[in-house]
C-alpha cells in the first residue's frame, strides 16, 4: 500500500483513528494502577502519546454520551436527553467537521444519533430507531445492538447456530445464568475481532489521508466472553466495591436509586435473564464484574492488532489515535450494573491521545478534569477546522505539545436526564414534569455536588469518602460549602448557554463577529 503521507498533495493531513469501547471504567487499564486487569495495547498508546486519567463522559446513557462526544456540546446545549431523543440537525460534529477538511469520515460500528425528524419524512423507517447513523459519516460496517451483521459473518465461518444474540449464551449455561463458561464463538470470531478486520481490510484500500471511527460494542453486555478470557479473572479479583452494606440501604439513600434499582432488570446484562437486577446477590456481581474484565482484555488484544496493521501499511507515523469510551459501567459498584445516575461509576472513562506530530509529550499523564466535550475541539484544532457554531468542550492541545495552560478547569461536569417521554414512569412515580426529571453534576478534587431538578440534591465529600455513601447535603456545617458548589454550578451553566450568534453583534459597519481563543488561554495564571 502507499504512504499515505504523501498522497494527493494532502502531505500535511494526518490520518485519524477514533476508537471508542463501549462502557469501559476509567479504572480499568493497568496504565492507571488497577490491581489485576492488564490491558497492553492501551498502556503501548499511552507510553507513545498523552494518558487522561481525570477524563468524564457528559452524559448517559449512549446516545446523550455519543452526542457530547460528536458534538462536543453539554446535553443542556445538545438536548438529546434519552436514547431516541433526536440530534437537533443546525448543529455541527466532528463527521461533518472532517469531511470540510477533506476526509470522508468513514464508520465501523454505530454511532447511536437518533435523527432530527424535522428533517424527515413520516414514514421514513429511521424514524423507529435511536440507532441512526451521525451525519457526515459513510458507513462502511455498521454492526447495532441487534448484531445482526456479526452473527451473518458467524454463519459464513460454519456457526450455523448464530442466529439470534442467544449465541452469547454460554455453552452448557441456561438463558439466564450467570456463567464463565466460553460461548460457542471462539477469540478470533468475537464482535470485536470482526469488526477489526473489517476495519484492517479498509485500511489496506488506502491510498490518501483518511479519517475513520471504530466503535466497538464490547466491553457493552450482555456479559459473556470466549475463552481464554472468561477465566482470566476470579470473583475475587479487582478492588473492593464501592457500594453500601446493602442493597436496601442504598436505596434508601435518595428518592432517585429508590426509583431507579427496583426497575433495573437482569435481561441487559445476562443474556435470556429475567427478573429485577436487586435479587443478584454479592457474589452474583462480583462473578459479573470477572467476565466483564475479561471482556476488556478481549478488546484491548483486538486494539494490538490494529496497532500493527497500522504499522504495517507505513501509516503508523501519520496518524492521530483517539481511545476512549461513551461512558462507563457500574460492575457492581452501589449494588447495580450498567450506566446513569449520578455515581463517578457510570462516567469516568479512559482517553488516551496519541499525536505523532507531538514528540515532547510522549509518554504524559494528565491529572486535570477533561470531558468527552473536549474531543471535537481537540479535532478541530488539530486539523485546522473551524467549528460550526458554539462549543462547550476546550482544545486538549496544549496537552499533546507537552505545554500546560494558562489556566484549566478545576472541576469536571456532567448530566443525567431520567424522563421517561414514551411511558412516563418517572414523571408519574414522581410526580414531575418532563422537564424537571434530570440531575448535574459539578466535582472537583474535594467535593461532588448533584443537583435534582425536582429532587433533594447531594454533596460528597470525596477526598475522605471516596466511595460516595455518605451524603453532606443536609448537614448544617457544610450548608455554606453546599451552597458555593450549587453557585458554582449556575455560574457554569451561564458561561456555557449557546454563543453561537452571541459574540455577533450587528453595527453600522456591518456584522461584528469575535472569535475569541479558548477561555481558558484568554486569563491569566492566579
Amino acid at each position: 500500500m502507499r504512504n499515505p503521507t504523501i498522497t494527493n498533495g494532502a502531505a500535511d493531513r494526518p490520518n485519524v483513528l477514533l476508537i471508542t469501547a463501549d462502557q469501559w471504567r476509567g479504572d480499568c487499564l493497568s496504565a492507571v494502577g488497577h490491581p489485576c486487569l492488564r490491558t497492553p495495547n492501551v498502556d503501548a498508546l499511552a507510553r507513545e502519546g498523552v494518558l487522561f486519567r481525570r477524563h468524564y463522559a457528559g452524559a448517559a446513557p449512549c446516545s446523550p454520551a455519543r452526542a457530547t462526544l460528536y458534538t462536543g456540546l453539554y446535553q443542556m446545549n445538545h438536548r438529546v436527553c434519552r436514547n431516541g431523543s433526536p440530534l437537533d440537525a443546525r448543529f455541527d460534529n466532528l463527521a461533518l467537521a472532517a469531511r470540510r477538511a477533506g476526509y470522508d469520515p468513514t464508520l465501523f460500528g454505530y454511532t447511536d444519533t437518533s435523527p432530527d425528524p424535522r428533517t424527515m419524512d413520516a414514514g421514513d423507517p429511521h424514524l423507529t430507531t435511536y440507532e441512526g447513523l451521525l451525519p457526515g459519516f459513510s458507513a462502511r460496517q455498521a454492526l447495532p445492538e441487534h448484531e445482526k451483521q456479526w452473527l451473518s459473518w458467524l454463519r459464513s465461518r460454519g456457526h450455523v447456530e448464530a442466529t439470534s444474540r442467544s449465541i452469547h449464551i454460554p455453552v452448557g449455561a441456561k438463558p439466564g445464568q450467570i456463567s464463565n463458561a466460553s460461548p460457542s464463538y471462539s477469540k478470533d470470531e468475537t464482535q470485536t475481532a470482526f469488526m477489526a478486520g473489517e476495519f484492517i481490510r479498509w485500511l489496506g484500500e488506502q491510498d490518501a489521508p483518511w479519517f475513520a471511527h471504530v466503535s466497538f460494542l464490547r466491553p457493552h453486555p450482555p456479559f459473556s466472553v470466549p475463552a481464554p478470557y472468561n477465566t482470566m479473572f476470579a470473583a475475587d479479583n479487582g478492588p473492593a466495591f464501592a457500594r453500601a452494606e446493602t442493597s436496601e440501604r442504598e436505596q434508601a439513600a435518595h428518592p432517585y436509586l429508590e426509583y431507579a434499582m427496583p426497575r433495573t432488570g437482569k435481561g441487559g446484562f445476562i443474556y435470556g435473564a429475567t427478573g429485577p437486577l436487586a435479587d443478584w446477590s454479592a457474589n452474583d456481581l462480583a462473578a459479573i464484574r470477572a467476565i466483564y474484565y475479561g471482556m476488556i482484555a478481549e478488546v484491548d488484544a483486538q486494539l494490538g492488532r490494529i496497532w500493527q496493521a497500522i504499522k504495517d501499511s507505513g501509516a503508523w507515523e501519520n496518524t492521530l489515535i483517539v481511545f476512549t469510551s461513551d461512558h462507563a459501567e457500574m460492575a457492581g459498584d452501589h449494588w447495580t450494573l450498567g450506566k446513569g445516575g449520578f455515581f463517578d461509576g457510570s462516567y469516568h472513562i479512559p482517553l488516551v491521545i496519541r499525536d505523532p506530530k507531538a514528540g515532547a509529550s510522549r509518554g504524559a499523564t494528565v491529572d486535570h478534569f477533561t470531558s468527552a466535550a473536549d474531543i471535537f475541539p481537540t479535532l478541530c484544532d488539530r486539523l485546522g477546522i473551524q467549528p460550526g457554531n458554539h462549543l462547550d468542550g476546550e482544545p486538549l492541545s496544549p496537552f499533546l505539545q507537552g505545554r500546560k495552560p494558562r489556566r484549566w478547569r478545576e472541576a469536571v461536569f456532567w448530566e443525567f436526564d431520567f424522563r421517561d417521554i414514551g411511558e412516563r414512569q418517572a414523571e408519574r412515580y414522581f410526580g414531575l414534569g418532563s422537564n424537571e426529571c434530570n440531575l448535574a453534576v459539578i466535582r472537583d478534587q474535594h467535593f461532588k455536588y448533584v443537583h435534582f431538578t425536582g429532587l433533594p440534591p447531594l454533596l460528597f465529600d470525596i477526598k475522605s469518602d471516596p466511595a460516595e455513601l455518605i451524603n453532606l447535603a443536609d448537614e448544617p456545617r457544610y450548608t455554606s460549602i453546599r451552597l458555593a458548589y450549587a453557585e458554582r454550578l449556575l455560574s457554569l451553566r451561564a458561561r456555557h448557554l449557546d454563543q453561537t450568534l452571541a459574540y455577533t453583534e450587528l453595527t453600522e459597519r456591518g456584522p461584528v463577529t469575535l472569535r475569541p481563543a479558548s477561555e481558558y488561554q484568554l486569563k491569566e495564571p492566579r
